[in-house]
């Protein structure tokens, strides 16, 4: 009798050890992920970026994603929140700093969901905001700008004056070329085309013939525009070159969709602190882009000397 119980269970641990062994990485923490843009996922640009992160997630961990569009206020956000968490929803990420403030409202009625949100300032014990570090790809940025001027006259079309990839384009193009004259102007929005065309049309009155358009809305109309009166433009969070080669002279690229997976990563683990996480060159979230073959040899070789060392030591070349 003992040992016809003992058989069977011997039988079952062998069943459930095969039935383990055709599980996907979704057996761990992840359940299901849920996406939440304030506009579009089809702007080419930052929302696209977050969808193609949401869909390496799918494709590694092997689980359903969702993604919703338009969230743009605390109402909207919490009804989304709430149809995600009946779906068995644990891993939401909302895809701007927006959601840092909207999440913290909420976490605490969902204590079996993370949270994730980008630039933000994230309080709650299941709540994260990362944050890119984007001053030294602004620097960088600007070095090339300078490098690039013949009027010695660069422009910065940026959306928010808190956006330190605009500091660090200052001070960029201030150590390449301490005589050039740097001009910002600020939209005031990620995602207002007609009024960074004005501004791109005041610059290019003042003789600008290199333009930074640091918002992610209305970056390709401004590069669009530069091209047409044949001046330089530096890419903002994409690699932009394929907006013309001799256009697009460098691009200042955050590789969110990367990033999405190494935060899932996490997650899956059981390691994906809370609070606010940083992240720069050295986690390979933070590049610059192609270069244009209008640039220099020496100096393309120079920049990524540079760049190198950066990521070593954390001293940029001005240190």
């Amino acid at each position: 009798m003992h040992r016809i119980l003992y058989r069977s269970v011997f039988v079952v641990m062998c069943l459930l050890l095969v039935a383990a062994c055709g599980q996907p990485m979704s057996a761990g923490n992840i359940k299901k992920v849920g996406l939440l843009v304030p506009e579009t996922v089809n702007d080419q640009v930052w929302g696209t970026k977050g969808y193609k992160g949401l869909l390496k997630i799918q494709s590694k961990f092997d689980v359903d994603v969702y993604y919703k569009e338009g969230i743009n206020t605390q109402p909207i956000a919490e009804r989304a929140i709430r149809e995600y968490a009946q779906k068995g929803v644990n891993l939401i990420f909302g895809h701007g700093n927006e959601y840092a403030v909207y999440f913290n409202a909420i976490a605490d009625d969902y204590p079996d969901i993370h949270f994730v949100s980008f630039n933000g300032n994230a309080t709650k014990e299941n709540t994260t905001s990362l944050n890119f570090k984007a001053y030294a790809m602004g620097f960088f940025g600007g070095m090339v700008a300078a490098n690039m001027s013949n009027s010695e006259r660069v422009g910065i079309i940026a959306a928010y004056e808190w956006q330190p990839e605009i500091e660090g384009f200052y001070d960029g193009a201030f150590f390449e070329n301490e005589n050039v004259n740097v001009d910002i102007q600020y939209v005031g929005h990620w995602d207002h085309d007609e009024k960074a065309l004005q501004l791109l049309d005041n610059m290019l009155e003042n003789e600008i013939d290199v333009v930074y358009p640091a918002g992610d809305g209305y970056n390709v109309p401004v590069i669009e525009k530069v091209k047409e009166n044949g001046l330089y433009a530096i890419g903002y969070i994409s690699d932009q070159s394929d907006l013309g080669k001799s256009t697009v002279l460098t691009s200042t690229i955050q590789h969110v969709d990367t990033l999405y997976e190494v935060v899932a990563e996490k997650f899956q683990n059981g390691d994906l602190d809370s609070g606010n996480l940083f992240f720069d060159f050295q986690d390979d979230v933070i590049s610059l882009g192609e270069f244009s073959p209008d640039i220099d040899y020496q100096f393309k070789e120079q920049i990524n000397q540079y760049i190198q060392v950066y990521k070593e030591t954390g001293q940029l070349p001005n240190e």
